[in-house]
């Protein structure tokens, strides 16, 4: 069962926050104030705690949890909270799609990880077997061989070598 976060948003345009507010809404999470929030959706440093803050800019360095693109779409933004709010780093290159003229059903980017993916992808980068990954995140087996095959497929991937070199390619994961 996913819990609805709580997500601030700061932007200085504020034709570029309502964007966000309405992606942030559409993906199913709660607005909140930056003190209350579970991850902060920002475009530039703030001065709040980097651990929860997912920073959109397009110069990708800083020390916030998580660094998209500034054209990243409606759906990476979503995997992105989540991923920061699951205590996941995020880094990713540029998106293909721009957030100007956002439509919450039309959504065109590229199929994302789950924040779970994700995590399974990390360990298999780190060398453990599905049987260490699932003793490590506490869930069956069966369940990490369901993962995988949905990080294969939506990567484009054939072997567990290449899903981890085209995870650390797009920057979905670090090693």
């Amino acid at each position: 069962m996913n819990r609805k976060l709580r997500v601030a948003v700061t932007a200085a345009d504020a034709a570029r926050r309502g964007v966000l507010l309405r992606i942030v809404e559409a993906a199913g999470h709660a607005v909140a104030t930056p003190e209350a929030a579970d991850v902060v959706l920002a475009e530039r440093e703030t001065a709040l705690e980097p651990a929860r803050t997912l920073l959109l800019t397009d110069a990708p360095e800083g020390e916030s949890a998580g660094v998209l693109s500034r054209g990243a779409g409606a759906a990476q933004i979503d995997a992105a909270i989540r991923a920061v709010a699951a205590g996941l780093t995020v880094r990713a290159g540029a998106a293909p799609a721009a957030l100007n003229g956002f439509h919450p059903d039309e959504d065109r980017a590229l199929p994302l990880l789950t924040p779970r993916e994700i995590e399974i992808l990390s360990a298999v980068g780190e060398g453990m077997s599905n049987k260490e990954v699932a003793r490590r995140l506490g869930i069956s087996g069966h369940t990490v061989k369901f993962h995988l095959e949905a990080v294969f497929a939506k990567l484009d991937a054939a072997t567990r070598a290449e899903a981890v070199a085209k995870g650390l390619r797009r920057g979905l994961i670090e090693i």
